[in-house]
């Protein structure tokens, strides 16, 4: 059985790693952020604000479920995660405005 890639080689006598290595070769985008040739990265302003927003949802679901099930660890970490969440979210609307 022979296997071919995308670019019409066959790529029967190489190893799995070695194939995908040549037929996604490592394309730099400039934000030093990489792809595998499968599109293009996020700015890290638009990353910085979609990682924030995660982590305030998460942090607000911990500190519900501390609430809920009446322990004060969880709902301090779910505080905290939710603050840090806000506090990356504004990084990365001050990234947007600068340019970064």
């Amino acid at each position: 059985m022979s296997r071919h890639s995308a670019n019409g080689f066959s790529t029967a006598d190489k190893s799995d790693d070695e194939a995908t290595q040549k037929d996604y070769p490592l394309t730099s985008v400039k934000d030093r952020s990489y792809t595998r040739g499968r599109g293009i990265a996020m700015k890290s302003s638009t990353k910085d604000k979609a990682e924030g927003t995660f982590h305030e949802v998460k942090g607000k679901v911990k500190e519900v479920a501390g609430k809920l099930s009446g322990k004060p660890k969880l709902k301090a970490e779910g505080e905290n995660e939710k603050i840090a969440g806000a506090v990356q979210d504004k990084i990365g609307q001050v990234k947007k405005v600068v340019g970064k």
